[in-house]
């Protein structure tokens, strides 16, 4: 009943604007923008390096596989926990899960001693930071990846408990330690959630309520246009 458009950007540079009906899989036809964007890159500049950074909806074999076999290409995705990943990471989450403790004895000892001992303390823990740990492992996902790969994981234990994140590169260790990985390559992902609120908050791009599919996305490639140039004019401008 809705649309769910596949965006593209390069920082502020939006390479594709694709739109899709909801009920097709997240991934549909990315492998085959990335293969069209990259083509064209090729043309004018063959010897850049580029990163492909998307979220756990296209940490699939074909995206990776296609990115493997391409020259100066990498990758960098997000992926969802499993129970293996969580067993492989145990001994990290004891470590962030200590060095949390460790950080809140203090603070809980100090305003113990201020107050009763049943006085809420969920406030007070809300300001002990999170403790944050990275690991690096081989994984295989057994029923859809060909051969194992780099995974990274961030462990973070704090008030809320612990939350675990992964992400699958083609980035090796010996070029890059986990944690910078996770901050340095993966995160930068998460500013083209701005780009697509530009799109579609301030020009409208989410206006696709005509009745025919060509319609809608000669719809999103109009919005396109107008993010561009309203794009050329912050930079230039």
């Amino acid at each position: 009943m809705c649309y769910a458009p596949l965006y593209i950007f390069c920082g502020h540079h939006l390479l594709a604007a694709k739109l899709r009906s909801s009920n097709v899989d997240p991934a549909d036809g990315a492998k085959e923008e990335l293969e069209r964007i990259i083509k064209l890159i090729r043309e004018k500049w063959p010897e850049t390096h580029i990163l492909v950074r998307g979220d756990s909806a296209y940490a699939r074999e074909e995206i990776f596989h296609f990115c493997e076999n391409q020259l100066l290409v990498d990758y960098v995705i997000a992926m969802g926990t499993n129970s293996v990943l969580k067993l492989r990471a145990s001994d990290v989450i004891e470590k962030a899960k200590h060095e949390y403790e460790q950080k809140l004895a203090p603070i809980t000892e100090l305003v113990e001693s201020f107050f009763q001992k049943n006085e809420d303390l969920e406030e007070v823990k809300k300001l002990v930071p999170n403790s944050t740990w990275y690991r690096s492992i081989c994984y295989k996902n057994e029923t859809s990846w060909s051969y194992q790969r780099r995974v990274v994981t961030k462990v973070c234990y704090g008030n809320d408990g612990l939350k675990m994140r992964h992400v699958v590169t083609s980035l090796p260790a010996s070029k890059i330690p986990p944690s910078k990985l996770y901050t340095k390559k993966y995160c930068p992902r998460g500013e083209m959630e701005n780009r697509i609120k530009e799109q579609q908050l301030d020009l409208l791009a989410d206006r696709t309520s005509t009745q025919t599919f060509d319609s809608n996305q000669l719809r999103l490639w109009l919005h396109s246009i107008a993010y561009v140039v309203v794009n050329a004019f912050r930079q230039h401008c």
